[in-house]
């Protein structure tokens, strides 16, 4: 199903966030451009878009750092535009974690590389971002099928132009106050989202705006339940408890209750809400720490009395400062750890501590002395190694050269200052 879109934007200058483009009114003086694009992820934005207006390169080189580390933080996806001037600027937005490229019609050298980046990159990875300076840009975008265009209605003759190029359209409202002209504008067959500084406010709640479209007869992206709190098994309290989990580590954080004001403040607000079986009364989650539960997904079990949420959680979950409740251990008994992401993120937290904390007879720390050539060579001689060995029809060899040949891939990772969790979000992405 086809949702239409809520998307902030800042416009990004010495490594500063703007409402516009003209950088008198920053988007929060408090926040940082990452801590900025994380909250508007955390609240429910649907994409992001950032405008680089680096000026020379140095600029321009921290702007994609700042790209990177937000790609690093977000769960949105972010396009990105604003000093391409080659095909090789392409390139680095979309390396940065861009999940689209916009070419101005201002400029001669986007339009005259339209074609190339669409062939190199692919059509999804492109829209155009129009000002109305080229007509012929429409064109060129309808021919190269790029997947979006945005325009600014500042302009009315631009967005309307833009919105009549049977392209999807963002249009920017540089002048929204009361919000009817995000209702008129999501409303229009042509437009797939909107943006403008009403939105790009680290306070705004977009769960509460979109539930507010989605009642205004607008398709909207808001959590649903595919079930109806009256098919949930409750206790003899009328509660139903769930177990609440890290997102991307699946670490339980928590088990709290929920009846069904809270689940539903949950839906709509996006935010974990339960009930407060002590104090009798709702409670969300963070409102006084600011340890907020973001919802990433709910399930429920098969007899229907127990449900599992899945979130971003906010410094620690627990009243104590620990990240989890479950943080003292009863029993155990010794057992090999084989969640991959687990042992992948666990052996590289030794190899950073090596870099951090040199231990004497460390290889690890001997490979970092050497340096990156040492490194690049070791990571050449194991891919050989794999080769060689897959040649053999014994999997045992081939299983000891692949561990060898990541463990020497993630000393790299560490020196190029990589994560497991980059690699992966890599992978998804594709």
């Amino acid at each position: 199903m086809s949702f239409k879109k809520l998307i902030p934007i800042m416009y990004l200058k010495d490594e500063k966030a703007y409402t516009s483009r003209e950088c008198r009114i920053p988007v929060d003086s408090k926040y940082t451009p990452v801590e900025i694009a994380e909250k508007f992820s955390e609240n429910g934005a649907d994409e992001l878009i950032i405008v680089d207006l680096s000026y020379d390169d140095a600029s321009h080189d921290k702007a994609i750092g700042i790209l990177r580390r937000i790609s690093k933080k977000i769960d949105i996806p972010m396009y990105a535009g604003g000093n391409v001037k080659r095909v090789e600027d392409v390139k680095k937005y979309l390396y940065a974690g861009v999940s689209k490229v916009f070419l101005e019609d201002s400029k001669e050298s986007n339009l005259v590389m339209m074609k190339e980046v669409a062939d190199r990159f692919g059509k999804d990875k492109l829209g155009l971002w129009y000002t109305g300076a080229d007509q012929e840009a429409v064109r060129m975008a309808q021919d190269n099928e790029l997947s979006c265009i945005f325009a600014s209605d500042f302009d009315k003759n631009v967005a309307k132009t833009a919105k009549n190029a049977c392209i999807p359209a963002i249009i920017e409202l540089v002048s929204s106050h009361d919000g009817t002209d995000i209702i008129t504008e999501l409303s229009q067959a042509a437009v797939a989202g909107v943006s403008g500084p009403m939105i790009s406010s680290v306070d705004f709640s977009f769960m509460e705006a979109k539930q507010a479209l989605k009642d205004a007869g607008i398709s909207m992206n808001t959590f649903e339940s595919s079930i109806p709190f009256s098919q949930f098994k409750l206790n003899e309290q009328g509660l139903i408890p769930v177990v609440v989990q890290d997102y991307k580590t699946d670490e339980v954080l928590m088990v709290a209750y929920m009846n069904e004001e809270s689940y539903n403040a949950t839906l709509a607000t996006g935010k974990m809400t339960y009930y407060s079986r002590s104090r009798q009364e709702l409670w969300l989650k963070g409102e006084t720490s600011g340890h907020f539960q973001y919802v990433r997904s709910i399930d429920i079990d098969c007899d229907n009395d127990t449900l599992l949420a899945k979130v971003k959680q906010v410094g620690a979950a627990c009243h104590t400062g620990n990240r989890s409740c479950f943080y003292r251990n009863l029993v155990s008994s010794e057992y090999t750890q084989v969640n991959p992401l687990k042992v992948f993120n666990d052996v590289m937290a030794v190899i950073e501590d090596r870099k951090v904390n040199p231990k004497e007879g460390s290889y690890t720390n001997y490979l970092f002395d050497k340096g990156i050539d040492k490194i690049l060579k070791k990571v050449g001689e194991e891919a050989t190694e794999i080769v060689i060995a897959a040649k053999n029809p014994d999997p045992e060899e081939s299983k000891y050269e692949i561990a060898d040949f990541l463990y020497h891939v993630m000393v790299l990772m560490s020196l190029k200052g990589l994560t497991w969790e980059d690699i992966v979000k890599e992978l998804a992405n594709r």
